[in-house]
């Protein structure tokens, strides 16, 4: 029995000392798995941070150049603006002065149409009257050209 005691002895130790071997090349190969499994996921991590990275600059491109686009149109709307301004401005001059000769050509009528109903006298002596000629005496108004650049 003594010798059987010591094959089970030797066997069981034989066994253990298998078992630990296995036992540590299955966890060698699922360390070595983990850490390739790990590799594998940093990479796809790097690479949708590189995607990402390089889709904003895209956007950022992009954006830039859409940015460009609106100031430009907006440079030019302002330029219209200033010139429709001046243009404005012009118009503006033109109908106070179109305005002001209506209303002295106005003072003129109104005094021949006194002037022929109050007195039976020729309307030209009327008309040549130095009195009269006080109407005619309106100030010229600025014309365009003074104002074109």
């Amino acid at each position: 029995m003594a010798s059987s005691s010591g094959n089970s002895s030797t066997c069981t130790k034989f066994q253990s000392s298998c078992s630990e071997e296995n036992l540590q090349v299955v966890m060698d190969q699922r360390k070595n798995k983990r850490k390739l499994s790990n590799r594998e996921s940093a990479r796809r991590c790097r690479m949708r941070k590189q995607n990402h990275i390089d889709d904003m600059m895209n956007q950022v491109s992009q954006l830039t150049k859409e940015n460009s686009e609106i100031l430009t149109s907006v440079n030019i709307t302002t330029q219209h603006y200033v010139n429709i301004e001046a243009q404005n401005s012009i118009l503006r001059v033109q109908m106070v002065e179109l305005n002001q000769r209506l209303q002295s050509l106005n003072n003129i009528m109104n005094l021949i149409n006194t002037t022929s109903k109050d007195c039976y006298v020729n309307s030209a002596e009327s008309f040549m009257n130095p009195m009269n000629m006080l109407y005619f005496n309106q100030p010229i108004m600025a014309s365009m050209d003074i104002f074109q650049w």
